[in-house]
């Protein structure tokens, strides 16, 4: 906190500072006989009719009275992270959106607006990296017409917790009444420690989705544009191999009998030196036996070959087991990634998403 010459606590931020780091300290209980304090650090992402409005990492807003403020600064961009590899908020934004292609996408701006018949929020997403080249209203007013011409829902795509993420677009499509329903975070880390895992099962990687491993994956019935979006039986793999782009590759653990659907299976898509990590499922019945990791180990080592050196996935906050066993293998978190729906009385088109998803598999 800030503190005078004097000694004092001082509150030196203003409506001015919206848009910056800051941090503040508050009275959480005023007019009590006994002073309480609370401190909140984030983007201030509004100063309105004496309301303050902060966006802490995890993308949660803090409303603070102006009135209970005790002190407050601007503060630096969160200090480096000192595990795995360095990487921007763009840069792993596009490298996500490259590992689930939509079957049609078009440019509003810098903002792309993608669709996939529903299959994947992230393939019917706006990912919004910029300036959409209109008034904000206007520009949701188009992605509200561009999506509901495909009977879809619209969807925006946006970020907290990493320098030039979207906390101010975040709060801005709140005030407009759109509904947050996908809040997850994206780690990082280095490849090699994932490769050298100890692997306890025999795995085979692919280049196709065939029809074992799409019987183990968590979407029913997947189509042909949902095949498109995954990488599976689609021209990308040869593509990759011939003109450098995403190289996809599934990997499965085989089930205990003839004809059974695989016990685990996973999948990876190397993009120039990330290798992202998906779709990592296993049959519940022979879970803790060490087959998550084993898929994860297999696909590493495919993607080390390719020349990958980092890695990344997403994982939701509340799924202990995975962030324990992804913790364990050298990842750690780097930004909180949300999808906004449009407000109800905008319509929700004729088509939906496919529904809730794993956390290796966000929707």
């Amino acid at each position: 906190m800030e503190i005078s010459a004097t000694g004092r606590l001082e509150v030196r931020i203003t409506a001015a500072d919206v848009g910056k780091r800051v941090s503040v300290r508050c009275l959480s209980e005023p007019g009590a006989s006994t002073e309480k304090f609370t401190d909140t650090v984030g983007v201030l992402t509004s100063w309105d009719s004496g309301v303050l409005v902060i966006t802490r990492k995890n993308g949660a807003s803090v409303l603070i009275p102006e009135s209970s403020l005790v002190a407050g600064k601007v503060v630096p961009a969160a200090p480096a992270r000192r595990r795995g590899p360095a990487a921007s908020y763009e840069e792993l934004a596009r490298v996500a959106a490259r590992a689930w292609l939509p079957v049609e996408s078009e440019r509003l701006g810098e903002w792309e607006l993608r669709a996939a018949e529903g299959f994947t929020r992230r393939a019917n997403s706006v990912l919004p990296l910029g300036d959409p080249g209109l008034p904000l209203d206007e520009a949701l007013a188009s992605v509200t017409r561009w999506y509901g011409e495909r009977g879809l829902p619209a969807y925006v795509q946006t970020a907290t917790g990493a320098e030039g993420s979207q906390e101010l677009l975040c709060a801005e499509l709140e005030r407009r009444g759109w509904v947050r329903e996908v809040t997850a975070e994206l780690w990082i880390g280095a490849l090699a420690p994932v490769a050298d895992q100890d692997a306890s099962a025999e795995v085979s990687v692919t280049r196709e989705a065939g029809e074992a491993w799409l019987a183990r994956y968590q979407r029913k019935g997947v189509s042909e544009v949902a095949l498109k979006v995954l990488g599976g039986g689609s021209p990308r793999s040869s593509e990759a191999e011939s003109e450098g782009g995403p190289s996809v590759w599934f990997a499965s653990v085989p089930g205990e009998t003839a004809g059974a659907p695989p016990a685990a299976i996973g999948r990876c898509v190397v993009d120039g030196r990330w290798a992202g990590f998906a779709a990592v499922e296993v049959d519940p019945a022979q879970r803790r036996r060490g087959l998550a990791t084993a898929v994860m180990v297999a696909l590493a080592r495919r993607a080390l070959d390719e020349g990958a050196s980092a890695a990344w996935l997403q994982v939701e906050t509340d799924n202990v087991g995975a962030r324990a066993l992804y913790a364990d293998m050298g990842f750690a978190a780097h930004h909180a990634y949300h999808h906004y729906r449009q407000p109800p009385a905008s319509g929700t088109g004729a088509g939906s998403d496919s529904g809730s998803s794993s956390d290796s598999d966000l929707g």
